[in-house]
């Protein structure tokens, strides 16, 4: 077994304990839809009692209609015939009903479960997507999600249809003759210690092949990605990427193989005690008549419909445990994400940004600053700097100094370890996060674009836009001329992340994109940093209109970019070393001095 087996084991058991709690919280996700789940019980009782009337129907039959002493019956026969008919047509248009209840219970239950999960994990921090693969993320939502469905549509139905119809064929039984059914239910306790320890075997397979479908998920959105294939191909990396799905495809084959065996022994076993139990009534019946028992042909016929009728519902409640086992661990690694907590919350008493507010001021109050999970020294360290509304304010130093860090912390994508970050007067942490965001319009290095129209896009910042709003914000970013040179004008699909556009192009629309937004501050994070000469300049100009008459900060590589910027801050291993303007700073010979010269040279 490999190490990774081991670990999907290890934690498979170590869910054992929780899987046995989770069915209150299953039964929970059924709350809002009582009213059909009270209608498809009704209906599954109904059905369930109808099961055990023709078998008793038969027996009359047999009795009453075809070997009276008389003779047969043939009024009678008929009789009994019609209402055995009559029940068979009533059971099969209850079933079509409740299977209809059943699977729109279950699937509205299902879609609810996924929309609150895709709900949930987008009030997750920014964090928690940088350490999660976003292939494990999708395939919680898919297939784990999708991994349940039979379960939430079936699992009511057949719990109770199975239940009642056990209690009425059980009780039918003993009627007919209590010594019958001693010797057809005599080995069912060993049966259900069987099922357990079989549920717990495909349990823990389950687990196996949900991490895998997990890892193959991930390595389909890593790979077959526009940035994923561009990778594999400039490196020549096609072949290795191909091996790489295909042995987890061959761990999944093996998986899936392994979890389609589990239990079939056991299942086989049931299947011949099933039919070697009315052979054994038969032989147990011989011995009772000789010994004077009153049991008629019509009893032993009925007696083994019945027994049928109660076997079957019996092996269904053994497989519905056995799913509810193996579900349990999809379950578990659904909630587990639901059980996440966000690190970053509204707090009960958040308030709202109002125009009355010093919109565009900011201020950090010694902050300090520790990625979650990182070693070593803080990113930043006693960080402290105002800038006023309407000031352009810029960060510039080395790589890893913690000049984005700054960008993050002032929209509350993460929050500060020691300190205060201040928006508007207001500590960011007492702000409503929608409220906050509103104000912050940021444009980073790596612009996302959707694979859908240029309009589409757009309107992503204000969905209410009119045409002349995008237009307007379009040719203020100084690519209208552009989106209107193509055949489709702004109906134009951009392509996946935006790949049918230059780099420049994409920063302009998504410049214009926050120019719809109309934000209060506008965050730059080397917004021109990928971009060459040409599309500098073109996207600098944009970006200068973009922030005329906005607070503006700039995280900047390239000192020519800032160099009108009415404050520039320094940043060197998390600290702010150097203040003032491009020319202050340039006279001072320090770090900014020398990055100047360093890029002169």
């Amino acid at each position: 077994m490999s190490s990774r087996d081991s670990d999907a084991q290890r934690a498979a058991n170590a869910e054992a304990p929780r899987i046995e709690n989770l069915l209150g919280r299953i039964g929970s996700l059924f709350a809002p839809h009582r009213p059909l789940l009270t209608l498809t019980i009704v209906l599954v009782l109904v059905d369930a009692a109808l099961t055990v009337v023709p078998p008793l129907l038969t027996q009359q039959a047999f009795d009453r209609g075809l070997f009276p002493k008389g003779g047969p019956d043939l009024p009678v026969l008929l009789q009994l015939v019609g209402l055995m008919i009559l029940v068979w047509v009533l059971s099969a248009g209850l079933g079509i009903w409740q299977t209809f209840l059943t699977a729109t219970v279950g699937n509205r239950v299902m879609g609810a479960m996924r929309v609150s999960l895709f709900r949930h994990l987008q009030a997750m921090e920014l964090g928690f997507f940088t350490r999660t693969k976003t292939g494990v993320i999708q395939s919680r939502l898919a297939n784990d999600v999708g991994g349940v469905a039979g379960v939430l549509s079936n699992t009511v139905s057949s719990v109770i249809g199975n239940v009642v119809t056990v209690i009425a064929a059980f009780t039918a039984m003993l009627l007919l003759s209590w010594q019958l059914t001693l010797i057809a239910v005599v080995l069912l306790p060993a049966l259900a210690v069987a099922q357990r320890r079989v549920g717990r075997i495909r349990a823990r397979i389950a687990t196996q092949t949900q991490e895998s479908l997990s890892e193959m998920t991930a390595i389909t959105q890593e790979t077959l990605s526009v940035s994923g294939i561009l990778l594999a191909k400039s490196f020549g990396r096609a072949e290795s990427e191909n091996a790489r799905y295909a042995a987890e495809n061959d761990n999944q084959i093996r998986l899936q193989v392994r979890q389609a065996m589990s239990g079939q022994g056991f299942f086989a076993f049931v299947q011949i005690f099933l039919s070697v139990v009315p052979a054994l009534v038969y032989l147990v019946s011989a011995f009772l008549i000789q010994g004077g028992a009153d049991i008629t042909p019509g009893t032993i016929v009925a007696f083994t419909t019945v027994q049928s009728r109660l076997m079957w519902p019996l092996m269904g409640l053994m497989r519905v445990a056995l799913d509810l086992q193996t579900s349990g661990a999809l379950f578990a690694r659904i909630f587990e994400y639901f059980d996440l907590v966000p690190a970053i919350r509204d707090r009960p008493d958040a308030v709202t940004l109002t125009d009355a507010d010093r919109l565009g001021e900011i201020e950090f109050r010694d902050v300090e600053f520790h990625y979650p999970g990182a070693a070593g020294r803080p990113t930043l360290k006693d960080v402290s700097f105002r800038i006023e509304p309407g000031q352009f304010v810029a960060f510039v130093g080395p790589s890893g100094a913690g000049k984005t860090t700054v960008s993050y912390l002032i929209p509350r994508l993460y929050d500060v370890t020691g300190g205060a970050v201040l928006f508007a007067g207001h500590d960011v942490r007492d702000i409503a996060q929608e409220s906050l965001l509103e104000q912050i319009g940021i444009v980073s290095q790596e612009t996302y674009l959707f694979h859908a129209t240029i309009r589409d896009n757009l309107r992503y910042a204000k969905p209410d836009a009119t045409d002349e709003e995008i237009a307007s914000a379009a040719r203020q970013a100084n690519i209208a001329g552009t989106i209107e040179s193509f055949p489709e004008g702004y109906d134009t699909v951009v392509g996946e992340r935006g790949y049918r556009l230059s780099g420049g192009e994409k920063q302009r629309v998504a410049i214009a994109r926050v120019i719809l937004k109309d934000p209060a501050v506008l965050v730059l994070d080397e917004a021109t940093s990928a971009l060459d000469s040409v599309s500098e300049r073109a996207v600098q100009a944009a970006l200068d209109t973009a922030s005329r008459g906005r607070t503006t900060i700039a995280i900047a590589h390239r000192l020519s970019t800032v160099a009108d910027a009415d404050v520039i801050h320094v940043v060197e291993r998390g600290r702010i070393v150097e203040s003032g303007t491009a020319r202050e700073l340039t006279g001072q010979g320090g770090l900014f001095a020398r990055l100047a010269a360093q890029q002169s040279a």
